[in-house]
């Protein structure tokens, strides 16, 4: 990653950990307050990074995610830089709001 993405991707998580105070237990809806954690990085990381180089079939991926409530399958690949680099700020992004790394939807499944 770029020094300016780095920076970019602290600035984003500064935001979601202010916006994620600790809790000493799970709420009952854990599953949909970390859907809602994710879409919002989500959402913030495609404002500050925008689109450019990331493919349809990776946006639609991570929306088709999103819009399972996150319970679909874990399978948006990144295949270019851009998307890599986005995926890297997502992961850093869901696991200062506190997300397992299992919850996050990346993985490139061998044919």
């Amino acid at each position: 990653m770029t020094s300016a993405l780095i920076s970019l991707a602290l600035g984003a998580l500064l935001t979601l950990s202010a916006a994620a105070p600790l809790q000493a237990q799970a709420p009952e809806n854990w599953p949909q307050v970390k859907c809602e954690r994710w879409r919002s990085a989500y959402d913030e990381a495609l404002k500050r990074f925008g689109r450019k180089g990331l493919g349809q079939e990776f946006i639609a991926g991570n929306e088709a995610f999103i819009a399972s409530g996150c319970q679909s399958p874990l399978d948006v690949c990144p295949r270019s830089a851009e998307e890599l680099n986005f995926a890297n700020v997502m992961v850093m992004a869901g696991m200062n709001a506190r997300l397992s790394s299992t919850f996050m939807p990346y993985a490139c499944r061998k044919s």
